[in-house]
């Protein structure tokens, strides 16, 4: 395909504007393309904030001798379907080992360096799960990823690259390898919120649908559209930020999540630079959105325009509290009011479920916490006795979402909260070495579709569906996403949902760091495990208790058998932010949690 010309968006799209790939079409021969037509543009940009604020790039070409250098030192260790983990910082390096590990025709693992504090358990079980032929990292953390390795099982006779200590040259050794469209490109980890962490195999075939779906759904078809992100690159979402450059042939320009954190304004200063230029695009959690309105403000009379930015939050459920505070904070600087798009997506779908419309501002419905709770869903007006919940949208093109009753398998009618499943190109087939958990959560039928309304409708009689795990309902012919069934607190034979309950509890006292509360079930009860607020160390917590007891009494009849306020840091969380419930109710079990 490298004699072809730039991918066109029309020419993935058939007669009834399915989605189709062009025939052949990867990762690598996206890249091939590119580098035959546009090789000496930019690729990818990286703003390295870690000693002397230097920026650094890669051009099409460049990469495309990185990938066959590295390439061809991977192929002196892989054979064609190994796994190959990739080790290493945030940067260029890492994108360049990630794409070279997949043209060599290995599998592609995209983990973490062991400098990530509090995840080396999460590592250590991926790599086990994986069992990788070799590790990919750079000179700057090679010792200490050898450390990590020695000391375990899995890191016994296995090869540590050093990428950046590959000379271009080497790549005359490479050997071309012949990729399908249907071959696994990388094993993709879950976060490991509600479970261990599993690897999900996902194809070429699913990046490229995936890709395009994003594209197509939130109107990108600019080919002037860049992308700015500072996600992990070991996560679904950071991966999905490197992909766009590949169908587009443009570039996305990454920092790390640690300057980002340090100074969540690089993340603004890198949007603003790259709307003056073009559209940009960028995506990130709730979090992130809060916390860049509280500190990332720019400099007054500084030169910040947004006006060309879109912006994907992504996560579940939406907070419409982090997107007016959000919007609040930068349309001054010229943020549009559709700029921000709440959407839905799942690593097994390689990504992207869901958003709203390219012209829709973001919108938020109020349900009855009591009918909520019994599954129902009645939009009433907004009050204390309401649930907020904000639109996700429209399911993406050639890709299909039902809500259906968890045990039954059958598809339920609108203002029915059920469990999301999924179809198309895009969602993965397996788990890694995982066959029943497979059948179980990839090769889902349903026993019955509705007869009139059915978001069925266009899928195949015997589509293998996707089991989310995650419950959700259409209204008004849009989806709305409220919350995880592993989460969901069962009391007195009543559902609640954590992330309300724990909304409660930040509201009730402002000695609780906002997001940063977990509610789950014991025993006995409810227990909530809230991070003292900044300043509030030597405050006496028994008034902030009473008044968060009394709080969530009267909102959601629940009388919390235990209120604990513990260092700010002490909530475990996954690698890509979320809440790890599971995790802290297991600590709090074990006496772990003091406070």
């Amino acid at each position: 395909m490298t004699n072809e010309g730039l991918l066109q968006i029309e020419d993935c799209v058939d007669a009834g504007g399915a989605i189709v790939l062009p025939p052949g079409a990867t990762l690598i021969s996206l890249i091939e393309r590119n580098i035959a037509n546009v090789g000496e543009a930019v690729a990818f940009r990286y703003l390295d904030y870690a000693a002397d604020e230097r920026t650094v790039e890669l051009t099409w070409a460049q990469l495309g001798r990185r990938m066959r250098a590295i390439g061809a030192r991977v192929q002196r260790v892989a054979s064609h379907g190994d796994r190959v983990a990739i080790l290493a910082p945030q940067g260029l390096d890492y994108v360049a080992a990630f794409y070279a590990a997949v043209k060599a025709g290995a599998i592609a693992v995209p983990l973490f360096a062991p400098e990530l504090q509090g995840h080396a358990e999460r590592l250590e079980t991926a790599l086990t799960d994986a069992r990788p032929t070799a590790v990919l990292t750079t000179s700057a953390v090679a010792d200490t990823v050898r450390e990590f390795l020695q000391h375990r099982d899995v890191g016994k006779g296995l090869a540590v690259i050093a990428v950046d200590e590959i000379a271009d040259a080497d790549g005359a050794a490479f050997r071309p390898i012949m990729l399908e469209v249907d071959d696994v490109s990388h094993l993709q980890y879950t976060s490991g919120s509600t479970r261990a962490p599993v690897g999900i195999e996902i194809t070429h075939r699913a990046v490229g649908t995936n890709l395009l779906q994003m594209i197509l759904s939130i109107d990108l078809l600019d080919r002037n559209t860049h992308g700015v992100s500072w996600l992990p690159l070991y996560h679904d979402m950071g991966l999905s930020m490197i992909g766009f450059p590949a169908v587009y042939g443009g570039h996305s320009t990454l920092l790390s999540p640690t300057a980002f954190i340090r100074r969540p304004q690089r993340w603004i200063l890198a949007l603003a630079a790259g709307s003056r230029t073009g559209r940009v695009v960028t995506a990130a959690p709730n979090f992130a959105y809060e916390y860049t309105a509280q500190r990332g403000l720019p400099t007054p009379g500084a030169d910040i325009d947004l006006r060309n930015v879109v912006m994907i939050v992504g996560s579940e459920p939406v907070s419409m509290a982090a997107i007016t505070s959000f919007r609040t904070a930068f349309a001054p600087y010229g943020l549009p009011a559709t700029a921000i798009k709440p959407s839905y997506g799942i690593a097994e779908a390689t990504l992207f479920v869901s958003t709203i419309a390219p012209e829709a501002q973001p919108s938020v419905v109020h349900l009855d916490r009591d009918q909520l709770s019994e599954g129902l869903a009645v939009p009433v007006a907004a009050d204390t006795d309401a649930v907020a919940q904000v639109s996700c949208g429209q399911v993406s093109r050639s890709q299909w979402a039902v809500i259906v009753d968890p045990d039954a398998h059958i598809e339920l009618a609108d203002g029915h909260v059920g469990e999301i499943w999924v179809h198309g190109d895009n969602v993965a087939q397996r788990y890694w070495g995982l066959p029943d958990e497979s059948r179980d959560a990839l090769d889902a039928r349903l026993e019955s579709r509705l007869d009139v309304d059915s978001h069925a409708n266009g899928s195949p009689a015997d589509a293998r569906w996707l089991r989310t795990g995650d419950l959700g309902v259409y209204l008004a012919g849009e989806l709305y996403v409220t919350g995880r069934r592993a989460d969901i607190i069962t009391i007195d034979g009543r559902q609640h949902y954590p992330h309300d309950i724990e909304a409660t509890t930040t509201e009730a006292s402002t000695m609780v760091r906002p997001d940063h509360v977990a509610a789950f079930a014991v025993d006995d009860g409810l227990v909530l495990i809230a991070e003292r607020a900044s300043g509030t160390r030597r405050a006496d917590r028994l008034p902030a208790i009473e008044s968060i007891r009394k709080a969530v009494w009267t909102r959601h009849r629940l009388y919390p058998v235990d209120v604990r306020f513990v260092p700010a840091g002490s909530i475990p969380r996954t690698t890509s932010g979320k809440l790890a419930r599971r995790a802290c109710r297991g600590q709090y079990l074990r006496g772990e949690l003091r406070g």
